[in-house]
């Protein structure tokens, strides 16, 4: 590793502005990403995958080895991704620094405690929630009605005991009892709002505009209403500023905020990702879970919201997962099947097909295994071709920046080229409904949602007090284009089945929760 003062200055970042955390990480100061804002933008890579397998993508280690790759050929380029959670760390996954000869480091900081950003996030959002009791407490000059507080706690770990819970018991000093309970922090409507604010002023309002519970009269109260929006944003300062750190070949990377894919937008923080615009030629960025799901809500969230417009998006899929949508077991992956490749090649058709229809073009990586046979993916490529795309081979995993440089070129070219013509696949001023429909009918090809009235008369109500206009935020399994996650490959004549809807009205979206998808998973029988 080099000093981290030695990668901020590759990308022009003097010492003063940096702010260190150890010899490897440093924030980088606000005053310094003001002064950027003027430079020239870069070209923005969007890298997403196919539905994920338990045989895994390596969408991750795909973004660091094509930033290592572009570096490699000659281009100015850095990575931008998201911090790790805990509680998938301790979970199911493990880290979420890359893997192999492709990877950020330090890995180990990252997947723990890292600067402290998701510590901040949390004791923000617990602040809160201490506010409002206490404002209950203390005589609820507000009118709130307790059976209508919306505001959880959160905490950044997979604890499925705190998923509901009774809070106040054992008498008068300790207040009302009510029912409450905890989701992950990553959950939190402040992680979602530090991944989108611009600036501190823009966190503060976007704070103050959260709703946290409602009066009788069925009324809102914000946070701002508990005057809690100034101190929130105070804890946040720092976690505001986006961390630089370097990949195994000293290349820069900014690694800031991670709202969960499945249940928030999936995307790291605008302000890295604008910031690193500024800095750099290329910006290779990540959006979380399958095309379906991330790049969708990068597309029609952050990308409206923060004025962005992606140049090329790399769609990463592997022989292995071909294979499992191909209906092969997980241990029967590393014999050769190439009829099973071509019969899984549709779920990565389908996303294709999705992708373009952005109005960006396609370059298909496939993430290279030692058991990939020669034939396997001469037929991924073939089929990618009748798709209007390319495929290339990636061995960045084994070889780093040297087994991406093909991609790196390809990419890079393909940017250039200036054929994307980006828009989101719905307008603002689309009914929230039919926001609704329009997703699940061109991105999942479902026939239809099912929403009952109850949840039809929310979004009216919505749309009656002026939220009409916000994008759609949809929260369904990341292992299906529908809501079973046994559903493999490219499903047609399902249906999508909304369970409730919340608005985030700090966030700037609604979140449609479809399925059974959990704000607060588990720990699964043997933890990571």
């Amino acid at each position: 590793k080099e000093p981290i003062q030695a990668i901020g200055a590759k990308l022009g970042i003097s010492d003063a502005d940096l702010v260190p955390y150890g010899h490897d990480k440093a924030k980088v100061s606000a005053d310094f990403i003001a002064r950027a804002a003027s430079n020239p933008d870069g070209r923005l890579i969007l890298v997403t995958a196919i539905n994920p397998t338990p045989a895994g993508e390596g969408k991750t280690t795909t973004t660091v080895g094509l930033g290592d790759g572009l570096n490699r050929i000659g281009k100015k380029a850095m990575v931008c991704i998201r911090e790790a959670s805990l509680g998938p760390n301790f979970g199911m996954k493990g880290g979420a620094a890359g893997g192999g000869r492709a990877q950020v480091v330090p890995m180990e900081d990252m997947n723990l405690h890292f600067t402290g950003d998701f510590h901040a996030i949390t004791s923000a959002h617990n602040l809160l929630s201490a506010m409002i009791d206490n404002h209950i407490y203390w005589g609820n000059d507000l009118e709130i009605d307790q059976r209508r507080v919306v505001w959880r706690r959160v905490v950044d770990m997979n604890d499925r005991a705190l998923r509901d819970i009774v809070t106040s018991l054992g008498g008068v000093s300790n207040g009302f009892p009510s029912q409450s309970g905890f989701d992950i922090t990553v959950a939190s409507e402040v992680m979602a709002i530090l991944c989108l604010a611009t600036d501190l002023d823009d966190l503060r309002k976007r704070l103050g505009d959260m709703i946290v519970a409602y009066r009788r009269d069925r009324s809102p109260v914000h946070a701002r209403d508990i005057k809690a929006d100034g101190a929130m944003t105070v804890l946040l300062k720092d976690a505001m500023q986006p961390n630089l750190v370097q990949t195994l070949e000293n290349n820069p990377a900014f690694v800031h905020g991670g709202p969960f894919a499945n249940i928030a937008h999936g995307c790291n923080s605008v302000v890295a990702t604008k910031t690193a615009l500024k800095l750099c030629d290329y910006v290779v960025t990540e959006a979380g879970f399958g095309a379906d799901l991330g790049a969708e809500k990068f597309m029609n969230i952050k990308c409206r919201k923060a004025g962005l417009a992606p140049s090329v998006v790399v769609l990463v899929a592997t022989v292995r997962a071909m294979k499992m949508n191909g209906g092969v077991a997980k241990a029967d992956l590393g014999a050769e099947n190439v009829a099973a490749v071509k019969e899984g090649c549709a779920n990565l058709g389908r996303h294709i097909e999705n992708l373009k229809s952005f109005g960006v073009p396609v370059v298909v990586a496939i993430n290279h295994f030692v058991t990939d046979t020669d034939e396997e993916v001469a037929a991924v490529k073939d089929y990618v071709k009748k798709h209007g795309s390319e495929a290339v081979l990636s061995r960045h995993w084994e070889l780093g920046g040297e087994g991406a440089e093909d991609l790196a070129r390809r990419v890079a070219e393909v940017a250039d080229s200036g054929v994307a013509s980006f828009s989101p696949i719905y307008p603002d001023e689309m009914r929230l409904i039919d926001k609704i429909n329009t997703i699940a009918k061109r991105i999942y090809r479902a026939d239809e949602v099912l929403a009952d009235k109850k949840i039809r008369d929310q979004l009216r109500q919505w749309e009656d007090q002026g939220y009409g206009n916000l994008p759609i935020c949809m929260a369904k399994t990341q292992y299906s284009f529908s809501t079973d996650p046994n559903l493999r490959g490219a499903p047609t004549g399902h249906s999508v089945p909304v369970r409730e809807v919340r608005l985030s009205a700090g966030a700037g979206f609604i979140v449609v929760i479809c399925g059974e998808i959990m704000t607060m998973p588990g720990l699964p029988r043997v933890p990571s």
